[in-house]
């Protein structure tokens, strides 16, 4: 078993498609019945006010100080590239984005119900494929009846924060194994994947692991062989 851990934030397109990208790769590789992977959360927008959401445009001018002209070219080459990659709709530009602390404790509470997948595909699904927002207690209900969890039991665990510092936790995991931003991949608890890397770098380094896991044994005895330069080796006496 290989398992490929991954750490996002709700609102980062880049995070949307490198999960988009990471899936590709799982499914292209030879073993991908032996793959686990399981999301984790990195939130970085912990600094933005609760119950108050921006435009895009806004929230990067505000965080960042980017020019809206490049938060607008760097927005549409994200959605371009999702398109190309099958992802389609990934809408970026059009968003409003805001504090995802909640969203993140709602998706811990999904992963404790046995729904890691998912919540995360879900919330990635309504965010970037509909440009719906993820932000509020009702919100997130919506998204509780539609992958399945029990909703008076999740507007409990989301009014009493109850895995606030789980979230806290999962974020400083991420950190300690030189995380510095979102995506962040592990692949077998060896390999740091830094960003959202294309899915034949992704599906490389799982059949890197994978080698590495399964060494090949050479088997006892000897036969006739070619030597490098390709003649033929005598047999041993």
């Amino acid at each position: 078993m290989i398992n490929l851990d991954i750490w996002s934030e709700v609102t980062c397109p880049w995070c949307g498609l490198g999960s988009h990208r990471v899936e590709r790769a799982v499914a292209r590789f030879e073993h991908a019945d032996e793959v686990e992977v399981v999301h984790h959360s990195f939130p970085l927008s912990s600094g933005f006010p609760v119950e108050s959401t921006f435009s895009v445009r806004d929230a990067a001018l505000r965080k960042h100080g980017m020019d809206v002209r490049r938060v607008e070219a760097a927005a549409r080459q994200i959605e371009a590239l999702a398109n190309s990659e099958g992802l389609s709709p990934y809408r970026v530009l059009d968003n409003r984005t805001g504090n995802t602390d909640l969203a993140h404790e709602f998706l811990a509470h999904a992963s404790a119900q046995g729904k890691n997948r998912e919540g995360w595909d879900a919330i990635f699904r309504t965010y970037f494929g509909q440009a719906q927002p993820v932000f509020s207690l009702e919100d997130l209900l919506k998204l509780a009846d539609e992958i399945g969890l029990d909703g008076e039991q999740t507007r409990q665990v989301l009014d009493q924060r109850r895995y606030r510092q789980q979230v806290q936790d999962d974020a400083r995991q991420a950190q300690r194994l030189g995380a510095k931003g979102a995506p962040f991949i592990v692949i077998d608890g060896r390999y740091g994947v830094p960003g959202a890397q294309d899915s034949e770098t992704l599906l490389d380094l799982l059949r890197t692991a994978w080698a590495d896991a399964h060494p090949v044994t050479p088997a006892v005895g000897h036969a006739p062989v070619c030597g490098p330069d390709g003649r033929a080796v005598p047999e041993r006496a």
